[in-house]
């Protein structure tokens, strides 16, 4: 559905969020219904806040940042045809090949160039 909402998606997510630990997203996660179930898991809420959001929140642009190097990683991982197309059915199988991949960028970014 190109029309439906990040919103929706929000929840098997939220589930995921250890306690104690700050969940980073976009504009189009800043809902009270998020930032109460993120809260309720004793996390903190960092994103920014929507143009018509009325009510101010805290948010950190310093840890924002962080959030690119995520983007930029999966932009990254996109590279990869088999990752990007999804040509592993099974889940098991996607996902050794996206730790594969990880490992490969993680080495090309750490190798000596001397």
């Amino acid at each position: 559905e190109g029309q439906a909402s990040d919103c929706q998606q929000a929840d098997p997510l939220l589930e995921a969020v250890p306690e104690g630990s700050i969940f980073l997203a976009d504009k189009a996660y800043d809902s009270d219904a998020i930032r109460d179930k993120v809260e309720a898991r004793g996390s903190f809420a960092n994103i920014p806040p929507k143009a018509n959001r009325k009510k101010g929140f805290a948010f950190s642009s310093f840890l924002y940042r962080y959030r690119n190097l995520i983007e930029r990683f999966f932009g990254k991982l996109k590279h990869a045809r088999g990752l990007a197309t999804r040509y592993d059915k099974r889940a098991d199988n996607f996902l050794a090949a996206a730790k594969l991949f990880s490992t490969r960028l993680w080495i090309a970014a750490n190798e000596s160039t001397a």
